[in-house]
């Protein structure tokens, strides 16, 4: 996210970059990481946070959304590669247990597990979510429908969006593109993607 910040930043933001446990713990801890930092943060005069994730962040934003007393604080918020409709690739990872038993994020983001987090929308906080569609990357293959090379168009759209888009990147690369940061940027100022 480091690319991501820098280009933010170049476009006037204040930007934090919270190092949430995404690999060997499930997306219940990271959100909970998430809501402790977004209640320590000094709020006034009707200022909002906007967050923004790739990937299994954006599910954190979602579930912190679901979750938190803190809601009152987020403005706008933008989903990168997010798999809001689960990930056929971490269903098959599921069926080795071992293997997710130490990569948790990966169960954290089956189909039936976000399903079991009852996400729900603020109707006072926008959303977008940007979808690559670049399958660049060798498990991209085994996924039937247009994707990254991790998570499919299909799953990063949910109808509850204000604006969805697609961009011609892979799963490991769409958060590094200017292109996206200035889609991000045109989202978060005027509540529109393009």
């Amino acid at each position: 996210m480091k690319p991501l910040q820098r280009y933010l930043e170049e476009f006037g933001y204040d930007c934090i970059l919270p190092d949430l446990p995404l690999t060997f713990q499930d997306v219940e801890d990271a959100t909970w990481l998430l809501d402790e930092l977004l209640n320590e943060m000094d709020i006034s005069d009707g200022q909002k946070v906007h967050l923004v994730g790739h990937s299994t962040g954006g599910l954190v934003i979602r579930k912190l959304i679901t979750d938190s007393e803190q809601v009152h604080k987020i403005g706008r918020c933008v989903l990168i590669a997010t798999p809001n409709q689960g990930n056929r690739l971490a269903m098959l990872a599921d069926k080795v247990k071992l293997y997710t038993n130490i990569y948790k994020t990966v169960r954290s983001i089956t189909k039936k597990r976000i399903k079991s987090y009852q996400l729900k929308n603020d109707d006072n906080i926008e959303m977008a979510a940007i979808a690559g569609d670049k399958s660049n990357l060798l498990l991209g293959r085994f996924l039937r429908q247009h994707n990254d090379g991790r998570v499919e168009v299909e799953s990063v759209y949910f109808p509850e969006l204000t604006d969805f888009a697609t961009l011609p990147y892979g799963h490991k690369d769409i958060h590094h593109q200017k292109e996206t940061a200035m889609m991000v940027d045109r989202f978060l100022r005027l509540g529109k993607l393009k």
